[in-house]
């Protein structure tokens, strides 16, 4: 059996933000994935780095995430697109722009940077946009990473800081014996760790059976499109009001429709299928909130799997009555904070006074 300080199980963005500041630190780190790191959920999600869609009592945190993005060449890689954006969320009717109004100002109260501009000054912002709406939110603090080249950034990261990956490796059972975890794989090879953290994403619920700890963790199965390349016909990162629907349009020229209304999704056999009657009317919104975009065709439509709880918030720190065991996930618009919310962990587990009280996994059980 081989040793490590810390065994992360989950190699996704939350999981590989928290095991690369540890190895920083010195730790000796090992990231254990059924698949491949970032190959996940943090793979095949729409990369939008925004205030607007973010829930907004994590507005701090998403602001320190998205400000880690921009810098992703001081810890992470300059191998990776990340965009800064200005970011516009529309409002077509009346109820749309109240909620709007309303939505704004707790966000703003939070922290964020959004303010609500007329028609007029959206069209200034992006001329693009559809000129029947009523109102937008502003916020310059948006914009996109790509998320498909983040597994190939973090993996050559965590190998630069002397991180163990196991990949293809999936946990059959975990056994808490003095203070050790014996991590037990289904192919009979078996990990010791000091340190144990649970990152699994839509598997969280699963992988928390282990250790006798039973809390619901939804599965949201995203549907997103990209279209084929075409001239520029946005440079803002566009999401609705009404939804989760967001667009935006990358260097090569493809536009990227991500979130709206969902696909059919499991993660007993991590099933996943379109539903055709939702991606058309995500399609047709995008059109309606972008009009030139009818002019292109979609290329390829695929989904990822999103993790929430039952209140919409994450789960961050100790897992009670187990020492040295900890759990990151279910991170609302994750992919904004996910960066930040892992280094706070790490900053958690190497013994400097953080405050993760409002992620505490205790307030299921």
């Amino acid at each position: 059996m081989t040793q490590t300080d810390i065994a992360i199980i989950g190699g996704g963005v939350n999981g590989s933000s928290t095991g690369l500041e540890l190895a920083k630190n010195g730790l000796n780190v090992t990231i254990i994935d059924k698949n491949f790191i970032c190959r996940g959920a943090s793979g095949v999600n729409a990369g939008t780095l925004t205030m607007h869609m973010t829930r907004a009592q994590l507005i701090p945190y998403a602001k320190k995430g998205w400000e880690l993005w921009m810098n992703t060449s001081e810890w992470l890689s300059k191998e990776i697109e990340v965009e800064k954006k200005n970011g516009l969320c529309l409002a077509f009717t009346e109820d749309e722009e109240k909620l709007l109004i309303e939505r704004s100002k707790v966000r703003k109260k939070y922290g964020a940077d959004i303010k609500v501009i007329s028609r007029k000054e959206a069209q200034r912002v992006d001329s693009n946009i559809n000129p029947n709406i009523r109102c937008a939110a502003f916020c310059e603090m948006d914009g996109y990473v790509s998320a498909n080249q983040t597994g190939y950034a973090y993996s050559k990261a965590l190998k630069e800081n002397k991180v163990n990956i196991l990949e293809n490796y999936s946990v059959s059972e975990i056994e808490y014996n003095n203070n050790k975890y014996v991590i037990v794989f289904e192919n009979g090879e078996k990990l010791i760790a000091s340190n144990l953290i649970l990152a699994t994403g839509v598997n969280l619920g699963k992988t928390l059976k282990f250790l006798q700890i039973d809390i619901n963790i939804k599965c949201l199965p995203q549907q997103l499109i990209v279209s084929e390349r075409m001239p520029k016909i946005m440079d803002t990162v566009i999401t609705v009001a009404n939804g989760k629907l967001s667009l935006k349009q990358f260097n090569n020229g493809t536009v990227l429709i991500g979130g709206g209304w969902p696909g059919i999704g499991n993660i007993e056999d991590n099933y996943t299928e379109t539903k055709p009657e939702n991606l058309i009317g995500n399609m047709m919104l995008a059109c309606h909130a972008i009009p030139k975009l009818k002019n292109s065709r979609v290329a390829r439509v695929w989904l990822g799997l999103e993790a929430e709880t039952d209140d919409a918030m994450p789960i961050i720190g100790e897992i009670p009555n187990f020492k040295n065991a900890y759990v990151i996930g279910s991170i609302h618009s994750g992919y904004t904070s996910g960066p930040y919310m892992g280094k706070l962990l790490a900053e958690k587990i190497l013994g400097k006074d953080v405050d993760l009280s409002l992620f505490d996994i205790k307030r299921f059980l």
